[in-house]
């Protein structure tokens, strides 16, 4: 079997010289990379992960760590880091840091600090301060995808932005009674619920709706948002007409809760979500999409970017959220639209 050691003879390069020509990290005059390839070819040479490892000083692997890897947000996140990854021929090592586990600990306190990857892509972390001295302190570099440290890159969507465009869209369809449903004081996203209410609460101010801003507190899951909508709506004198949910799934829980109060949905109530859920379709869902397969893809070229310039400064990328309309909005009352009906579909309990 061919070694880089033999390319590297016949091509007249050093071992170091046909290491980078082949993996594409580090300057290679391209007649040099030509040649390289060229002998490789004729040597059915094949790169084999310990010798690059050994010529480039690199694992040729990634770290990802992230709080779940069975919920939709993360999973597709997950995805597009691992797509980008394999079309640069990078391997991926996976953490899975439940929220207050004990694996968590050892994921921070034990295997992040063996150090077997080049670089960190921490998902949805929102990570305590000494979890993120930990991972800075590894000495490699580390890309976020969602939070607000600043002495990482991250990559994230502007949920103050979707809040405000989901706000609006109501606003502008006569709704004047508009609820912020989701989000707790202990959610383990504070930056990202917190953001999204406040994205809420300017634009109703915005309107001159200082008093109809109302917040119902949510974990961001269906069954949650199901619960939680079934209090909010139950009173018909105070119940609003338009819901901005913190995310669709809480989104979607609400829609459940109306439907079973006998509360038609759009005509009597409009419910937008931020997100764009597998599930959002299905339910006729107004929402604002992200495309979480995108920012993994993101993440993983700011991460190359520092991998290959290591004094480069930490970047912020926000990603603009669009209003998908669908059918869970309506004109708000004394407003018809022809555009929606109320939908039959309703989930059996």
């Amino acid at each position: 079997m061919s070694t880089i050691a033999d390319v590297a003879t016949r091509a007249g390069v050093s071992k170091a010289t046909a290491s980078r020509a082949l993996t594409g990290r580090g300057y290679v005059s391209d007649e040099t990379r030509v040649r390289v390839a060229q002998a490789a070819r004729e040597l059915s040479y094949v790169a084999h992960s310990s010798a690059t490892s050994l010529a480039t000083g690199r694992t040729q692997t990634v770290g990802v760590v992230m709080p779940h890897v069975n919920r939709w947000f993360f999973a597709e996140v997950l995805e597009g880091i691992q797509l980008a990854l394999l079309e640069r021929g990078l391997d991926l090592t996976l953490y899975d840091a439940t929220p207050g586990s004990a694996s968590r600990r050892r994921v921070f306190e034990d295997f992040l600090a063996r150090r077997r990857f080049d670089g960190l892509i921490a998902v949805g972390l929102e990570p305590a301060e000494s979890e993120l001295d930990a991972l800075l302190a590894l000495g490699k570099p580390v890309v976020s995808v969602i939070g607000t440290q600043q002495s990482t890159s991250v990559v994230t969507l502007d949920d103050s932005h979707a809040a405000v465009l989901a706000t609006a869209h109501l606003i502008e369809l006569g709704h004047r009674r508009i609820a912020f449903l989701g989000g707790t004081d202990a959610t383990h996203w504070p930056h990202v619920e917190s953001a999204r209410y406040a994205g809420y609460e300017a634009e109703m101010r915005r309107a001159g709706l200082e008093g109809e801003i109302t917040r119902t507190p949510a974990e961001l899951s269906m069954p949650a948002g199901y619960a939680a909508a079934v209090d909010l709506l139950s009173d018909a004198a105070a119940r609003p007409t338009g819901i901005v949910a913190a995310c669709d799934e809480v989104a979607i829980g609400a829609i459940i809760a109306a439907r079973r109060l006998g509360i038609l949905v759009p005509s009597t109530l409009s419910v937008v979500g931020i997100d764009d859920h597998v599930n959002a379709e299905m339910f006729s869902l107004t929402t604002l999409r992200q495309v979480p397969r995108e920012q993994g893809r993101a993440a993983v070229e700011l991460l190359v970017r520092h991998l290959e310039d290591p004094d480069a400064e930490p970047v912020t990328l926000s990603i603009k959220p669009r209003l998908v309309v669908r059918g869970t909005t309506a004109g708000g009352p004394g407003r018809t639209s022809a555009a929606v009906r109320d939908s039959g579909f309703a989930p059996q309990s």
